[in-house]
């Protein structure tokens, strides 16, 4: 029998694919589609995105392969009126102190080229048709390219296959939520006239928003905007030439040829339930929420990685079943929180009206524009966008506090002179740290249950960045702190285990 059958072929399903490969867990990935696609809508890979994708040395492809876009442009009415410079925004929280645009066909066709280098191909036009759990495991209906049916049995079903996810409409939950009475295009276009040229432009008018993200060479760019008054009524049939913006149009922006185009709706939602049983529900097929702050596919690669862990430490038996209750109670409570905050900004940016129309080009100027002179509120920014702030404090597999760390919070990052803090996490191994010196009873202990411990010399950067010296940092795979407990103590360690059920340490024999 398989371990996971995987439903679903876009960026989430391909990292879900990646990781549980990366932990010695053997996949089967589906999609019914003949390929890669073609467009996308998703563009932005955020920093948390890139911190965890150097587990699979990614990271570096993308960023290479990526623009990096230093600053964002505001814009109402035609009227530049703030500049947010990101460039260092980011400097001293991450190694990727940028927003980098990378479309997703181009992400997607990279992921793909890397699962199919550690053995794993997709299998294309390949269909899920139905589904059935027992106590041992999922059995379940495929469609084959010839149109015959195969049945299988898998130990666990992932559905990664989108915002009209079939598992998730076969398991009949819920999915609450609502959608923006606006029709939204998108368009992959090569244009100038603006400047700067290689930045990030937003322009809000009187009802009108338009984002333009320049990536790649040849003045190529991602457009988004609104379709306004009566042309919503035939957005299935329109074509660029039939979107004319005041937002574009008072920008003097020049576009010389439209590579492709297409019109959406938005929906924000989110499913009553992320697990029943043995079956998931990740990426689209769990949450659907606006463009605002290219949180989207970021959100849905990050809850590959929370589950593939967790399935994988289950499958080989280090830890119990209900390891598994954690991926919903960590990923459904972000899930909410950013659907809702989106929500406002996404509302506000597109809503009409006097009033509207004043808080955009009078009131959020002049915020954006005090904020963007406050390094703090650049960080914060920054912060906000990137996930790096998210945390799972209220998890069940959170404990402890030492310094300002927190258990459930992401490790903070510290560069040295020899490489950074960062660099034992791409093993994707539970682990131990400490900054400045280890007991020797804590070495021994490490030793003997062959869980590695890394002690980093005690820096003022170390201070800076909230560590206790001393202290013991106990790190989940995916680099949250599990545990923290500033007396370094084996005891804390052997309480954690023990409360977790969990034999992450195993004793020699």
């Amino acid at each position: 029998m398989e371990n996971v059958l995987i439903a679903g072929a876009g960026p989430t399903g391909l990292a879900l694919a990646l990781w549980l490969t990366k932990f010695g867990i053997q996949v089967r990935i589906v999609d019914k589609s003949a390929g890669p696609g073609e467009t996308s809508r998703a563009m932005v890979v955020q920093a948390r995105t890139l911190e965890l994708y150097r587990q699979l040395g990614l990271a570096g492809p993308v960023v290479a392969a990526a623009h990096l876009n230093p600053a964002l442009n505001l814009w109402t009415r035609g009227q530049h009126r703030a500049r947010v410079d990101l460039a260092d925004a980011g400097a001293g929280l991450t190694p990727y102190p940028f927003i980098a645009v990378y479309p997703q066909d181009q992400h997607e066709r990279l992921l793909i080229e890397h699962l199919a280098a550690m053995g794993v191909n997709v299998e294309r036009n390949t269909e899920l048709m139905a589904f059935g759990e027992s106590k041992d495991g999922v059995a379940v209906r495929l469609k084959l390219p010839d149109g015959s049916e195969q049945a299988v049995t898998v130990a666990y079903l992932a559905g990664c296959d989108g915002a009209r996810s079939t598992v998730r409409h076969q398991l009949g939950t819920g999915f609450e939520g609502g959608t923006y009475q606006q029709v939204f295009y998108v368009a992959d276009v090569e244009a100038d006239g603006l400047a700067p040229a290689d930045e990030l432009h937003v322009a809000l008018d009187s009802g009108d928003f338009a984002l333009l993200l320049p990536y790649g060479k040849e003045g190529r760019k991602r457009l988004i905007g609104t379709v306004r008054d009566e042309r919503a009524e035939k957005a299935d049939t329109l074509t660029f030439d039939d979107v004319r913006q005041d937002a574009i149009g008072r920008l003097g922006l020049q576009v010389h040829r439209v590579h492709w185009f297409s019109t959406y709706r938005v929906h924000h939602r989110v499913a009553e339930a992320f697990r029943r049983g043995r079956i998931f529900l990740l990426g689209d097929a769990a949450h659907i929420h606006s463009p605002a702050g290219g949180q989207g596919m970021n959100t849905g690669i990050l809850d590959a990685n929370n589950l593939a862990w967790k399935l994988a430490d289950v499958i080989h038996a280090r830890a119990p079943a209900r390891l598994l209750d954690s991926y919903a109670l960590e990923r459904q409570a972000f899930a909410r929180r950013l659907v809702a905050t989106t929500d406002r900004v996404f509302t506000l940016a597109t809503s009409e009206g006097h009033i509207a129309d004043f808080i955009k080009t009078h009131i959020l100027p002049t915020f954006v524009s005090l904020a963007s002179s406050l390094d703090e509120a650049r960080g914060f920014l920054f912060r906000t966008v990137s996930q790096t702030m998210l945390h799972y404090r209220d998890s069940p597999l959170s404990e402890g506090r030492a310094g300002e760390v927190h258990g459930g919070d992401r490790l903070p990052w510290v560069r040295g002179a020899a490489g950074d803090n960062f660099g034992p996490l791409d093993s994707g191994a539970w682990q131990v740290h400490v900054y400045g010196t280890a007991t020797e009873a804590l070495t021994a202990w490490c030793e003997r249950h062959r869980l590695p411990l890394h002690v980093l010399a005690w820096t003022p950067a170390h201070h800076e960045a909230g560590f206790a010296r001393d202290a013991l940092y106990l790190l989940r795979p995916d680099g949250y702190v599990a545990l923290a407990d500033p007396q370094g103590a084996v005891e804390a360690l052997e309480r954690y285990f023990r409360s977790q059920g969990c034999v992450w340490a195993q004793p020699v024999a």
